[in-house]
């Protein structure tokens, strides 16, 4: 087994299966059936993409266990996701800040991605890029539509980009598997992502009347399994069924 790859693949398709979780809760709850409505479609396309990223993984480990087993039968140490992803939904605001931070970055490291020496992963990346272009299309106009809203929406619009903006820089941080992946010409140096990611959010957030916050410390381990409690919480609701009913078949 591709120990690296493997990794890789956990990464990806964790990022997608929580931040799908986290906006599913939305539904029902959303501002406006228009939102309500959006917010849920975004979260199948990521259930999607998770799918495919983690059935993938499913295959490098060669141990018999699918997309579902990966989904559902890992502990929280075991997932790879990004600390940002799963931060609390809290307001709508937050959600949104937290949703484009995340979709920018996505969308250019889709980009990179379609270009793998890995077929597959070209192959899913691809498919993704025209889902998440979408995504990163609605969560900008979005934060400009409520960052350049009124006083209020303004002031909470900052108040969720300050709180978040701490968890933006872990995915620029190279360790052994990200370099093993480039250097494989699997995936991109991830520090290279970071001048496009932070050029693009400037631009949005110079539209929203947003002012970036400033880089200072930011925190780091949910790529090398160290979460916060919020994902016991997030999987102990979304794994409850499979773990009761093992192998249950609808």
């Amino acid at each position: 087994m591709d120990d690296a790859k493997f990794d890789y693949l956990l990464r990806l398709g964790d990022n997608a299966l929580v931040l799908s979780q986290q906006l599913g809760a939305w539904c029902g709850h959303g501002p406006a059936l228009e939102e309500d409505l959006a917010l849920t479609n975004v979260a199948l396309d990521l259930l999607g993409q998770a799918r495919m990223w983690l059935s993938y993984a499913g295959e490098v480990e060669g141990r018999g266990r699918d997309e579902d087993a990966l989904a559902f039968l890992r502990d929280g140490a075991a997932f790879r996701n990004l600390l940002l992803v799963e931060q609390p939904n809290g307001h709508y605001g937050d959600t949104i800040m937290r949703q484009f931070l995340f979709d920018v970055w996505h969308q250019h490291l889709l980009a990179a991605l379609a270009q793998s020496s890995d077929g597959r992963i070209a192959e899913i990346a691809h498919k993704a890029a025209k889902e998440v272009r979408y995504h990163v299309q609605r969560s900008a106009h979005l934060v400009v539509a409520l960052g350049d809203g009124t006083a209020h929406s303004h002031d909470r619009m900052q108040g969720s980009l300050e709180r978040l903006w701490p968890f933006t820089q872990e995915w620029f941080e190279s360790d052994p598997v990200d370099a093993a992946c480039a250097q494989q010409g699997l995936a991109p140096a991830a520090a290279s992502l970071a001048e496009p990611w932070r050029a693009s959010v400037e631009a949005v957030l110079t539209r929203a009347t947003l002012p970036m916050p400033a880089a200072i410390g930011h925190q780091r381990g949910g790529r090398l399994g160290v979460h916060s409690e919020y994902l016991g919480h997030l999987l102990a609701e979304m794994q409850s069924v499979p773990r009761a009913y093992p192998g249950a078949r609808w």
